[in-house]
């Protein structure tokens, strides 16, 4: 009997289509609810008509212990904002009304999505049309918990890797990974340094021996420079950290939006996706 084979997901069109024009994809990084849910929202609807190819939407959550200050910061803003697992979920659902192509990978920690409880969790992001998770704090051995019941129900589980992790190591993680793998290019937390360019280029190549899945590359990217060297040697460049301080950058004293927020933002992202399209030209 033939092998079945899974049906092409939202993931996997964007970085086949992308790959036949020997174009690196981008992919940004966005806190949900931040600084607000309708100023969100509105980011959310504009980053694939300012180049994004696939969106990371972070999930809020009290102790985002693998980000750096940005990104922590966006979180705590959120929260403030009433934002939930539930209310993230809503905005994604919102954009899907206007937005059937573009891919969305939740990524965040397990604490929330046990707490809403993992099966409704499943159901209601199949129903809202997410396509992954990345669940930064759920190692191989937990597969039981999440892992494998999102699998079951078709969508992608992406890992990361990072320079820590060792030839033996990276079979294990790889084990059950779907997407694309996501490659940490430094030590610690989001935002802390800066991508070397030469050890990306040895670390995407050391990847690719052991998966055909493409590979994105985060952490320590926040220029269009840097956008551009890492999209010659991967098959994805992901920058959340530039973009959460972005939107700090357009908060007033009291903490509201300025009028200009939402217009520099998707004009960074504009910029950061223009580089990372044209840097195999």
């Amino acid at each position: 009997m033939a092998e079945m084979r899974r049906p092409l997901t939202r993931i996997d069109r964007v970085f086949a289509e992308l790959a036949a024009r020997n174009c690196a994809a981008f992919i940004t990084f966005v806190t949900a609810g931040d600084p607000d849910l309708a100023t969100s929202a509105r980011i959310l609807d504009g980053l694939p008509d300012a180049g994004a190819d696939l969106i990371e939407l972070g999930m809020p959550f009290t102790d985002p212990m693998a980000d750096g200050p940005a990104i922590q910061a966006a979180s705590l803003r959120a929260l403030k904002a009433g934002t939930t697992l539930k209310l993230t979920l809503d905005l994604v659902r919102l954009f899907r009304i206007k937005n059937d192509s573009t891919p969305i990978v939740l990524m965040g920690y397990y604490n929330p999505i046990y707490s809403y409880g993992v099966e409704r969790f499943i159901a209601d992001a199949l129903q809202v049309g997410v396509d992954g998770l990345i669940v930064v704090d759920l190692p191989p051995e937990e597969d039981n918990e999440l892992c494998l019941p999102v699998l079951k129900a078709g969508l992608s589980f992406v890992r990361l890797a990072t320079p820590t992790t060792d030839d033996r190591r990276l079979k294990r993680v790889l084990t059950n990974t779907s997407g694309f793998v996501y490659y940490v290019s430094i030590t610690g937390i989001t935002g802390a340094a800066s991508a070397n360019p030469a050890i990306v280029a040895r670390e995407v190549a050391r990847l690719r021996r052991q998966t055909d899945l493409p590979i994105a590359v985060g952490f320590g990217v926040r220029t269009a420079d840097q956008a551009a060297a890492v999209a010659r040697v991967a098959d994805a460049t992901v920058i959340g950290s530039a973009l959460v301080a972005r939107v700090a950058e357009g908060l007033d004293s009291s903490g509201a939006p300025r009028p200009h927020l939402i217009g520099d933002m998707l004009g960074f992202v504009r910029e950061l996706a223009d580089s990372v399209h044209r840097a195999r030209l």
